[in-house]
């Protein structure tokens, strides 16, 4: 019975991970329909594909803030509020304003989510299937991606106005996602370091981990002793400037690895790689099912190997096949589907590695009353990092060329070999309580 219930809480929270995925990619479809319908400048055009980038932006800077004062579960209701308001306000928009307020709405969804999903998870799972239960949102980031692409072209074969349904068939999960909320419990872990609601919390604790709940929750409200003022506590006191650094340098190369630049303009690199239009349409698929297999692969081991060992072979793969991405642009030597096949194994190994383990390790490392705030750092710094590297990537791929930008890609990632090597702490099945003691302590 706990196994089953830490799992459904675990799925029903994930699916604010495939709402994520599915409101990203979803404008994919209907930007160029968008474009005509309203008569968009180019920068109009570029404001309307990138509101919701500065959305998810501020949402996951302002995180902590509901997620700490009005709980994980009440700020889990806004992200489904949010999603649902977004698709049916895009869905309906009759002037081009409109339209901008709601996918901005989507995007603060996207940004909250992306700090309170992860933390809610890692904080009703028990240690020894933490990065599972975690994994399963990126899971579901990746899964809502694939369902959103498939989506747009079974919708887009529906006239001049398939845009509207395009958007507004997220109506539908989100939806879901507001009825499902209801049936899942309050984080322990809040309830008692900002509530003092230590019965309900023992309650929670019993379905999650009967065996050592008396222990677990003892633990907990140890940690909540030595930081007296955690409703206060500063997240760039000295004290916490391990995991600060981690989470910093974490997100910070989960994007300097050009995954955003390639998932975004896969068809351009591919067409400055020589194939026609088509061809590059039909390796975009083949991008999206490669990241969901791999990410599926990925969550199925990390407890097992651990998330060290994942981005140490993830690393090299890394550096592998951008700087074979690299060298085939420099040699201009384009035979067929090199470049492609690179690019899938790119996505492979950043499905391996980066993209199962980030949320799951941020959502780790920060001990209980800097959790919210540790989490809305890390996610900050990824999408902050996303949004450079969206915008500044067709510039410096016209003005570098594809060479020197994918050698750049690579370079950072033998950088990151080095972090993970040195400094990267094993966190696999350990409680939430010791990693953070042991982070502080040193």
């Amino acid at each position: 019975m706990r196994k089953h219930s830490v799992l459904a809480w675990s799925m029903v929270v994930a699916l604010g991970g495939f709402l994520f995925g599915f409101d990203t990619a979803v404008i994919s479809g209907a930007e160029k329909s968008i474009q005509q319908f309203w008569g968009l400048s180019v920068f109009e055009h570029g404001l309307t594909i990138s509101i919701a980038l500065i959305g998810t932006v501020i949402g996951s800077l302002l995180g902590s803030k509901p997620s700490d004062r009005f709980g994980r579960k009440n700020t889990l209701y806004f992200v489904a509020l949010a999603y649902l308001l977004s698709s049916i306000g895009t869905a309906l928009a009759d002037n081009w304003y409109v339209f901008l307020v709601f996918r901005f709405l989507g995007g603060l969804g996207v940004g909250t989510s992306s700090v309170t999903a992860p933390i809610y998870i890692s904080e009703v799972s028990p240690a020894d299937r933490r990065g599972r239960l975690v994994g399963l949102f990126q899971f579901n980031v990746v899964l809502g991606i694939l369902i959103s692409y498939l989506s747009n072209y079974l919708i887009g074969q529906g006239g001049e106005t398939s845009w509207r349904w395009m958007l507004g068939v997220q109506a539908f999960p989100s939806l879901l996602f507001i009825i499902l909320i209801r049936f899942i419990p309050e984080s322990p872990r809040w309830l008692i370091l900002k509530k003092g609601n230590i019965a309900r919390a023992l309650e929670i604790l019993r379905v999650i981990n009967p065996l050592n709940c008396d222990q677990e929750l003892a633990a907990i409200r140890q940690s909540n002793l030595t930081t007296p003022n955690s409703k206060s506590a500063s997240l760039f006191s000295g004290q916490y400037k391990a995991p600060v650094i981690l989470a910093v340098l974490f997100a910070f190369f989960n994007q300097v690895s050009g995954i955003n630049a390639i998932i975004y303009y896969a068809p351009r690199i591919f067409e400055m790689a020589g194939l026609g239009a088509h061809s590059s349409l039909l390796s975009t698929v083949g991008i999206g099912l490669i990241n969901f297999i791999f990410t599926l692969v990925a969550i199925n081991v990390i407890d097992k190997v651990g998330r060290r060992l994942l981005m140490l072979i993830g690393s090299i793969g890394l550096i592998a096949s951008l700087f074979l991405v690299g060298i085939t642009f420099y040699s201009g030597q384009f035979s067929g589907f090199a470049i492609p096949m690179y690019v899938m194994v790119f996505i492979a190994f950043f499905a391996f590695s980066q993209g199962a383990v980030i949320w799951v390790f941020i959502s780790e490392i920060f001990p209980n009353e800097v959790r919210a705030k540790g989490q809305t750092l890390g996610s900050s710094t990824h999408w902050i990092m996303a949004a450079l590297i969206a915008f500044s990537f067709p510039y410096l791929a016209e003005k570098l060329g594809g060479a020197t930008t994918f050698f750049f890609f690579a370079t950072m990632m033998v950088l990151q070999l080095l972090f993970v090597w040195r400094m990267m702490p094993e966190t696999k099945g350990r409680s939430l309580e010791s990693i953070g003691d042991n982070l502080i302590m040193h």
